[in-house]
């Protein structure tokens, strides 16, 4: 007959010692003395605690709106003014660059008019001929060395100034070399600058004003022809008018007459600034006419000698 005596539970013992074997099973039919969850036939009857699902939870915290516990902050002033500098600068300098891409390029600078000042051995007509390939160039496209490129072709030219007088409009100053000497070829005499370089030609000697320098077409390039071009080109206008001839012995022993037949003895080229100051002073001294001046020495500048 079933026992009405209901099963009661009680929660394990703790075993202190971990390596105690588990209890022996009662015999079949034996009820345990010792082992309160020991019922008839034999059977262990355990009770456990079960452990709730917490996966749930964690999907459900996982759902939640992260922004909800952040706290937006204003963007600082210093910043913001930053920006706004910043994007005023790059709109500033987009402009220019636009506008200076439209100047450069826009057809509405293009060159038309060539001014030319400053000619005396060539012509403005020589210039503005030898400046065409730049006529229709933008103006802030053309360059000196455009300039300069294209004139020197022209022997006269020995430096440029150039401006661009926008819309269409470039002014030309030109600087010519110097003719200081005139030398004989043949029925012709060429004028030479101070380094010899050939500026023009003429029958007529008069008509230029200028010292002959002996030796023929022969001696330029030559050390005696430096010498005596060196000296010539340290006189003023005036003096240099008032000369015939130069001659050298030596590249020590440069001589000018003038044309009145009185002699310049000169020397070497050193110091000629100093020696054509000296030598411009005595020719504006009162002459004597019962002692005329036949030769000035200003070979040594700081001890003139007139005789």
């Amino acid at each position: 007959m079933p026992s009405s005596r209901r099963p009661t539970y009680a929660p394990p013992k703790r075993n202190s010692r971990p390596d105690t074997a588990p209890a022996k099973s009662a015999e079949p039919g034996a009820r345990s003395s010792g082992t309160p969850g020991a019922a008839a036939g034999g059977d262990v009857i355990t009770a456990s605690r079960s452990i709730p699902d917490l996966a749930p939870q964690k999907q459900a915290n996982a759902e939640k709106p992260s922004g909800a516990t952040v706290l937006a902050f204003p963007e600082p002033k210093g910043r913001r003014r930053r920006k706004k500098v910043l994007l005023a600068v790059g709109t500033v300098l987009a402009l220019v660059v636009g506008l200076l891409a439209a100047a450069i390029y826009s057809p509405v600078l293009a060159l038309q008019t060539i001014s030319v000042t400053g000619t005396r051995l060539a012509t403005p007509a020589q210039v503005q001929a030898a400046l065409e390939p730049l006529r229709g160039k933008p103006l802030p496209q053309i360059s000196d060395d455009d300039v300069r490129g294209l004139l020197g072709s022209l022997v006269q030219v020995k430096s440029v100034s150039v401006e661009a007088r926008p819309p269409s409009t470039l002014a030309v100053a030109v600087h010519e070399r110097v003719p200081v000497a005139l030398v004989k070829q043949g029925e012709q005499y060429l004028l030479v600058d101070v380094d010899g370089v050939q500026l023009a030609t003429t029958d007529d000697p008069a008509s230029a004003s200028l010292p002959v320098i002996d030796g023929g077409a022969g001696a330029i390039g030559q050390d005696l022809f430096r010498a005596t071009a060196a000296v010539l080109g340290a006189l003023p206008a005036d003096v240099l008018a008032k000369l015939s001839n130069a001659s050298a012995q030596s590249v020590d022993a440069v001589e000018l007459k003038l044309v009145d037949g009185q002699t310049i003895v000169w020397g070497n080229a050193s110091e000629k600034e100093l020696k054509a100051k000296v030598l411009a002073a005595l020719l504006k001294a009162p002459a004597d006419p019962k002692n005329p001046v036949r030769v000035y020495d200003v070979s040594v500048p700081r001890h003139p000698v007139t005789r």
